[in-house]
């Protein structure tokens, strides 16, 4: 693959697309390479095939074998954030897979928030359908100086972030929204959950407001950044951080990048 190339799934095997690609997004998924690793992969991948066929457009071995087939042709040098999609074409109206190779953005350690005004979601548990409108959230957040819009539920209390996860501590133990507040199920997020299990860590499902975070140490996780510290909240909570505790978890989630297998 090349960056910026788009390849199609056609005839069970990947092809050059052969204009500019169009159609609304039913299915996405992007993870981070650096250097030919990548941190869970297969969940990466769980996630991508069970949701193209819960939509029962795609043959589950054509999605298991285009995926196979971006993985390999993926670069084992640099850093790199592809991604892939099942598309329903405005030229043709069928479904297509398609992947595309881009170049990761930079990666930083701490993130602005603002909550956002609205909730436009319409399939909040499926990673595709929705980006295009969370993007627009995260425009308004920016054009109040913050990098991620904050989405809430009718009652006020704290779901996610437009592009990422939310999780937060209150003293040693690590809170989640609770399992009935609809969200992405975000690889990163369950990768850090992992982890607090495996380190003896309480984790609490929670209902909270942001005015119930001032001074609590909230994150923000995605297949990107990893954990980012949100260091500010526009009109909001004002948020605390631990000295340390980031640097230590970011560690870990590092050392849980595997290698690409091997080229077939």
């Amino acid at each position: 693959m090349s960056p910026g190339e788009t390849l199609l799934w056609r005839d069970g095997a990947l092809a050059a697309s052969p204009g500019t690609p169009n159609g609304d997004v039913l299915v996405a998924d992007s993870w981070l390479v650096l250097d030919g690793a990548v941190r869970a992969l297969d969940v990466h991948r769980d996630r991508f095939t069970s949701s193209v066929a819960a939509t029962g457009l795609v043959a589950d071995d054509d999605a298991a074998a285009f995926w196979g087939g971006v993985v390999d042709r993926l670069p084992r040098d640099g850093a790199w954030f592809p991604r892939v999609e099942l598309v329903r074409s405005r030229s043709a109206g069928a479904p297509e897979l398609r992947a595309r190779l881009r170049t990761a953005p930079d990666r930083t350690r701490s993130v602005r928030v603002a909550t956002a005004a609205r909730d436009p979601r319409t399939s909040p548990l499926v990673k595709g359908p929705d980006l295009a409108v969370l993007g627009d959230l995260r425009a308004e957040a920016s054009a109040r100086g913050a990098e991620e819009a904050v989405i809430l539920s009718p009652e006020g209390h704290v779901v996610e972030g437009a592009w990422s996860s939310l999780v937060w501590w209150r003293g040693d133990s690590l809170c989640t929204p609770a399992d009935d507040l609809p969200r992405l199920p975000g690889v990163t997020s369950r990768t850090v959950l992992t982890l607090a299990a495996v380190l003896g860590v309480d984790v609490l499902h929670d209902r909270t407001t942001p005015a119930e975070l001032d001074g609590a140490e909230i994150w923000s996780l995605s297949a990107l950044h990893g954990v980012r510290i949100v260091d500010g909240w526009v009109d909001g909570p004002s948020p605390a951080e631990e000295p340390g505790r980031l640097a230590a978890w970011q560690a870990r989630l590092d050392a849980l990048r595997r290698p690409l297998p091997a080229r077939s």
